[in-house]
């Protein structure tokens, strides 16, 4: 009987063990600190996407755009440029 007892104990005890080995609750802060750098960084290397034109002409010649973009000011700032270039074209 002291020997199922003894054993038991024994077996219950290397299961806690392993168990709390196993969980990562002996990680450091340092762990979690620099895996939170790791995925800031790869947010901040995403790269830009451009400004996107759809050129139309209609039946006189004359040109029209349709712009699409995620930077608001990126489209504006476009749009500013096609104006100016279609209107020294005119002249």
């Amino acid at each position: 009987m002291k020997n199922k007892n003894s054993i038991l104990v024994f077996l219950f005890m290397c299961l806690i063990l392993t168990a709390t080995a196993c969980s990562g609750a002996g990680g450091t802060a340092k762990d979690e600190g620099s895996a939170f750098k790791s995925v800031q960084e790869i947010g901040e290397a995403a790269p830009e996407t451009p400004v996107k034109i759809k050129l139309k002409r209609n039946g006189d010649g004359e040109y029209s755009w349709e712009l699409s973009g995620d930077d608001v000011e990126k489209v504006i700032e476009t749009d500013k440029r096609l104006l100016q270039y279609n209107n020294k074209t005119k002249k």
